[in-house]
Protein backbone atom coordinates (compact mmCIF):
# COMPACT_ATOMS: atom_id res chain seq x y z
CA UNK A 1 0.00 0.00 0.00
CA UNK A 2 1.29 3.46 -0.93
CA UNK A 3 0.80 6.52 1.28
CA UNK A 4 -0.41 9.48 -0.75
CA UNK A 5 -1.44 13.03 0.18
CA UNK A 6 -2.50 14.19 3.62
CA UNK A 7 -6.28 14.14 4.05
CA UNK A 8 -6.60 15.55 7.55
CA UNK A 9 -4.37 16.52 10.45
CA UNK A 10 -5.87 16.62 13.92
CA UNK A 11 -4.51 17.27 17.40
CA UNK A 12 -2.61 13.99 17.67
CA UNK A 13 -3.09 12.06 14.42
CA UNK A 14 -2.66 12.65 10.70
CA UNK A 15 -4.77 10.79 8.12
CA UNK A 16 -3.46 10.08 4.63
CA UNK A 17 -5.03 8.89 1.41
CA UNK A 18 -3.63 5.72 -0.15
CA UNK A 19 -3.57 4.13 -3.59
CA UNK A 20 -6.65 2.16 -2.45
CA UNK A 21 -9.67 4.51 -2.28
CA UNK A 22 -11.25 2.22 0.33
CA UNK A 23 -8.30 2.50 2.73
CA UNK A 24 -6.62 5.29 4.68
CA UNK A 25 -3.48 5.48 6.79
CA UNK A 26 -3.85 6.96 10.28
CA UNK A 27 -0.53 8.10 11.74
CA UNK A 28 -0.25 8.54 15.52
CA UNK A 29 1.97 11.49 16.40
CA UNK A 30 3.80 12.46 19.60
CA UNK A 31 1.84 15.72 19.80
CA UNK A 32 -0.05 16.61 22.97
CA UNK A 33 -2.85 19.12 23.40
CA UNK A 34 -5.28 19.95 26.18
CA UNK A 35 -7.91 22.53 27.01
CA UNK A 36 -9.00 23.02 23.40
CA UNK A 37 -5.44 23.36 22.16
CA UNK A 38 -4.41 26.01 24.69
CA UNK A 39 -1.81 23.68 26.20
CA UNK A 40 0.57 21.92 23.80
CA UNK A 41 3.64 19.75 24.01
CA UNK A 42 5.44 16.72 22.56
CA UNK A 43 6.07 13.41 24.31
CA UNK A 44 8.59 10.88 22.91
CA UNK A 45 7.02 7.52 21.95
CA UNK A 46 3.54 8.72 22.93
CA UNK A 47 2.30 8.07 19.37
CA UNK A 48 3.86 4.60 19.40
CA UNK A 49 2.22 3.58 22.68
CA UNK A 50 -1.18 4.93 21.62
CA UNK A 51 -1.01 3.17 18.25
CA UNK A 52 -0.13 -0.17 19.83
CA UNK A 53 -2.82 0.14 22.53
CA UNK A 54 -5.45 1.16 19.96
CA UNK A 55 -4.56 -1.74 17.65
CA UNK A 56 -4.88 -4.23 20.51
CA UNK A 57 -8.21 -2.87 21.77
CA UNK A 58 -9.75 -2.53 18.31
CA UNK A 59 -8.71 -6.11 17.54
CA UNK A 60 -10.27 -7.23 20.82
CA UNK A 61 -13.55 -5.57 19.87
CA UNK A 62 -13.46 -7.08 16.38
CA UNK A 63 -12.98 -10.51 17.95
CA UNK A 64 -16.06 -9.83 20.10
CA UNK A 65 -18.17 -9.04 17.03
CA UNK A 66 -17.93 -5.22 17.02
CA UNK A 67 -17.33 -3.87 13.50
CA UNK A 68 -14.53 -1.29 13.44
CA UNK A 69 -12.57 0.59 10.78
CA UNK A 70 -9.33 -1.15 11.83
CA UNK A 71 -7.52 -3.17 9.18
CA UNK A 72 -3.88 -3.67 10.22
CA UNK A 73 -0.68 -1.91 11.23
CA UNK A 74 1.52 -0.55 8.46
CA UNK A 75 4.29 0.44 10.87
CA UNK A 76 4.71 0.95 14.63
CA UNK A 77 2.78 4.23 14.47
CA UNK A 78 0.75 3.91 11.24
CA UNK A 79 -2.60 2.15 11.17
CA UNK A 80 -4.41 1.10 7.99
CA UNK A 81 -8.13 1.76 8.38
CA UNK A 82 -11.24 1.54 6.23
CA UNK A 83 -12.47 4.82 4.79
CA UNK A 84 -15.72 5.71 6.55
CA UNK A 85 -18.12 8.64 6.66
CA UNK A 86 -17.61 9.98 10.17
CA UNK A 87 -20.79 10.75 12.12
CA UNK A 88 -20.23 14.09 13.82
CA UNK A 89 -21.19 12.87 17.26
CA UNK A 90 -18.70 12.17 20.02
CA UNK A 91 -20.04 9.55 22.41
CA UNK A 92 -18.74 9.74 25.98
CA UNK A 93 -19.36 6.71 28.17
CA UNK A 94 -19.06 7.32 31.92
CA UNK A 95 -18.65 4.57 34.53
CA UNK A 96 -17.04 6.56 37.36
CA UNK A 97 -17.55 10.25 38.06
CA UNK A 98 -14.58 12.41 37.08
CA UNK A 99 -13.66 15.55 35.19
CA UNK A 100 -16.43 17.73 33.80
CA UNK A 101 -19.15 15.49 35.23
CA UNK A 102 -18.02 16.45 38.73
CA UNK A 103 -17.65 20.13 37.81
CA UNK A 104 -21.10 20.45 36.26
CA UNK A 105 -23.22 18.09 38.37
CA UNK A 106 -23.42 17.02 42.04
CA UNK A 107 -21.29 13.90 41.63
CA UNK A 108 -18.20 13.14 43.69
CA UNK A 109 -14.94 12.13 42.04
CA UNK A 110 -14.68 8.35 42.13
CA UNK A 111 -18.42 7.79 42.53
CA UNK A 112 -19.46 4.67 40.62
CA UNK A 113 -22.21 5.14 38.04
CA UNK A 114 -24.51 2.21 37.36
CA UNK A 115 -25.92 2.01 34.77
CA UNK A 116 -23.29 3.94 32.79
CA UNK A 117 -24.08 7.42 31.51
CA UNK A 118 -23.95 8.08 27.76
CA UNK A 119 -23.33 11.64 26.64
CA UNK A 120 -23.52 12.89 23.05
CA UNK A 121 -21.43 15.89 21.99
CA UNK A 122 -21.61 17.63 18.63
CA UNK A 123 -18.20 17.09 17.01
CA UNK A 124 -17.41 20.66 16.01
CA UNK A 125 -14.37 22.72 17.01
CA UNK A 126 -16.14 25.82 15.72
CA UNK A 127 -18.98 25.36 18.20
CA UNK A 128 -16.89 24.01 21.08
CA UNK A 129 -18.18 20.40 20.94
CA UNK A 130 -21.42 21.17 22.84
CA UNK A 131 -23.52 18.47 24.46
CA UNK A 132 -26.56 17.51 22.39
CA UNK A 133 -29.57 15.22 22.74
CA UNK A 134 -31.30 13.00 20.21
CA UNK A 135 -33.65 15.78 19.10
CA UNK A 136 -30.76 18.12 18.28
CA UNK A 137 -28.88 15.34 16.49
CA UNK A 138 -31.96 14.63 14.38
CA UNK A 139 -32.62 18.31 13.68
CA UNK A 140 -29.02 18.82 12.53
CA UNK A 141 -29.22 15.74 10.35
CA UNK A 142 -26.24 14.14 12.08
CA UNK A 143 -27.86 10.71 12.24
CA UNK A 144 -31.21 8.99 11.88
CA UNK A 145 -33.18 7.70 14.85
CA UNK A 146 -32.28 4.05 14.07
CA UNK A 147 -28.61 5.08 13.81
CA UNK A 148 -28.75 6.81 17.19
CA UNK A 149 -30.25 3.68 18.74
CA UNK A 150 -27.53 1.56 17.15
CA UNK A 151 -24.81 3.92 18.38
CA UNK A 152 -26.18 3.69 21.93
CA UNK A 153 -26.35 -0.09 21.75
CA UNK A 154 -22.80 -0.38 20.40
CA UNK A 155 -21.36 2.11 22.91
CA UNK A 156 -22.78 0.18 25.86
CA UNK A 157 -21.60 -3.14 24.46
CA UNK A 158 -18.11 -1.77 23.82
CA UNK A 159 -18.06 -0.40 27.35
CA UNK A 160 -18.98 -3.76 28.85
CA UNK A 161 -16.23 -5.52 26.88
CA UNK A 162 -13.56 -2.96 27.76
CA UNK A 163 -14.44 -2.70 31.46
CA UNK A 164 -14.09 -6.45 31.92
CA UNK A 165 -10.92 -6.67 29.83
CA UNK A 166 -9.19 -3.77 31.57
CA UNK A 167 -10.24 -4.92 35.02
CA UNK A 168 -8.18 -8.06 34.45
CA UNK A 169 -5.24 -5.73 33.68
CA UNK A 170 -5.82 -3.83 36.97
CA UNK A 171 -7.05 -0.76 35.09
CA UNK A 172 -10.28 1.12 35.82
CA UNK A 173 -12.14 2.86 32.98
CA UNK A 174 -13.91 5.91 34.46
CA UNK A 175 -14.88 7.31 31.06
CA UNK A 176 -13.87 7.34 27.41
CA UNK A 177 -14.77 8.83 24.03
CA UNK A 178 -15.97 6.93 20.98
CA UNK A 179 -16.58 7.97 17.39
CA UNK A 180 -18.59 6.08 14.80
CA UNK A 181 -18.82 6.14 11.03
CA UNK A 182 -20.87 4.75 8.17
CA UNK A 183 -19.41 2.12 5.88
CA UNK A 184 -21.52 0.42 3.21
CA UNK A 185 -24.73 1.01 5.16
CA UNK A 186 -23.32 -0.20 8.48
CA UNK A 187 -22.37 1.74 11.61
CA UNK A 188 -18.76 0.95 12.55
CA UNK A 189 -16.48 2.08 15.35
CA UNK A 190 -13.91 4.60 14.09
CA UNK A 191 -11.03 6.71 15.44
CA UNK A 192 -9.00 5.18 18.30
CA UNK A 193 -9.22 3.83 21.85
CA UNK A 194 -6.08 4.86 23.70
CA UNK A 195 -4.66 6.90 26.57
CA UNK A 196 -5.63 10.03 24.63
CA UNK A 197 -9.33 9.14 24.47
CA UNK A 198 -9.85 7.28 27.76
CA UNK A 199 -9.46 7.91 31.44
CA UNK A 200 -7.42 5.02 32.78
CA UNK A 201 -6.90 4.70 36.54
CA UNK A 202 -4.71 2.20 38.31
CA UNK A 203 -7.11 -0.16 40.08
CA UNK A 204 -5.10 -0.30 43.30
CA UNK A 205 -3.97 3.32 43.69
CA UNK A 206 -6.41 5.38 41.59
CA UNK A 207 -3.40 6.95 39.87
CA UNK A 208 -4.10 8.52 36.47
CA UNK A 209 -2.57 6.67 33.53
CA UNK A 210 -3.90 8.90 30.75
CA UNK A 211 -3.79 12.42 29.31
CA UNK A 212 -4.86 13.89 32.68
CA UNK A 213 -1.19 13.47 33.65
CA UNK A 214 -0.41 16.14 31.04
CA UNK A 215 -3.55 18.23 31.58
CA UNK A 216 -2.96 18.68 35.30
CA UNK A 217 0.83 18.23 35.57
CA UNK A 218 0.52 15.00 37.53
CA UNK A 219 3.94 13.61 36.61
CA UNK A 220 5.61 11.75 33.76
CA UNK A 221 3.13 11.27 30.92
CA UNK A 222 5.38 8.97 28.90
CA UNK A 223 5.80 6.71 31.94
CA UNK A 224 2.01 6.58 32.38
CA UNK A 225 1.38 5.66 28.74
CA UNK A 226 4.20 3.13 28.84
CA UNK A 227 2.63 1.48 31.90
CA UNK A 228 -0.74 1.13 30.15
CA UNK A 229 1.02 -0.32 27.13
CA UNK A 230 2.94 -2.73 29.36
CA UNK A 231 -0.33 -4.09 30.73
CA UNK A 232 -2.29 -4.19 27.46
CA UNK A 233 0.41 -5.02 24.89
CA UNK A 234 3.24 -6.63 26.87
CA UNK A 235 4.46 -8.31 23.70
CA UNK A 236 5.91 -5.05 22.35
CA UNK A 237 8.28 -4.96 25.33
CA UNK A 238 9.24 -8.59 24.97
CA UNK A 239 10.56 -7.78 21.49
CA UNK A 240 12.97 -5.13 22.77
Amino acid sequence: MIKLSELYSGKAKTVFKTDDPEKLIMEFRDSLTAFDGKKKSEAPKKGYYNAQIAAKLLTLLEDKGIKTHYDSMMSDTEMIVDAVEIIKIEVIVRNIAAGSLVKKYPFKTGQKINPPILVFDYKSDEHGDPMINDDIALALGLATRPELLEIRKLALLINSILVDYLDAKNILLPDFKLEFGRRKGTIVLADEISCDTCRFWDKATGESLDKDVFRFDKGDLVAAYREVARRIVPEIFELT
